[in-house]
């Protein structure tokens, strides 16, 4: 019943809505999220470059180009909101001493990411790929753990830097 009441309110008030990490702060971040969408929009551009090579689309080929680009979309948006919580909430002034160009790493992230969006050049996402894992080196640089670079053992096969747990 109360939520009854309240959905009826919020129909009239139009209630903002809010959104958060957690903001408590947890103190559990990870790059690995912002990796996996970067390695995620790869995939998707590299599957969406092979629909591209087709002479003509089927029905189910057109269906599935636009269900590509609509995830890329989205998984690139992921790295700019994976990327943007850590660089707001863990980063802090000793961070960005130790790493003094961790703002101007972050903005090229984000243009990086929104290049992936915009286009469907592969080129841009082995760039997002590149800083994004720059900024995961900051990171566990940052948390004391050395890091390794390995290929992700799926498709796009790509470079991915590791932190060396002990």
């Amino acid at each position: 019943m109360v939520y009854q009441i309240l959905s009826h309110f919020e129909k009239l008030i139009k209630f903002p809505s809010a959104s958060a990490h957690c903001d408590i702060p947890c103190k559990i971040y990870d790059p690995i999220s912002a990796q996996l969408a970067t390695l995620s929009t790869i995939r998707f551009l590299d599957l969406i470059n092979e629909l591209q090579q087709k002479e003509k689309l089927s029905h189910n080929e057109r269906a599935q180009l636009v269900r590509l680009i609509a995830e890329k979309e989205t998984h690139a948006a992921k790295v700019k909101e994976e990327i943007c919580i850590i660089w707001g909430d863990f980063f802090k002034q000793p961070q960005f001493q130790q790493f003094p160009d961790t703002h101007e790493l972050v903005h090229s992230i984000m243009l990086a990411a929104s290049a992936c969006k915009q286009h469907t050049e592969r080129s841009n996402g082995d760039k997002l790929l590149a800083l994004v894992n720059q900024f995961a080196g900051y990171f566990w640089q940052a948390k004391g753990l050395e890091t390794y670079t390995a290929t992700c053992p799926y498709p796009p096969s790509e470079q991915v830097v590791y932190p060396k747990l002990k």
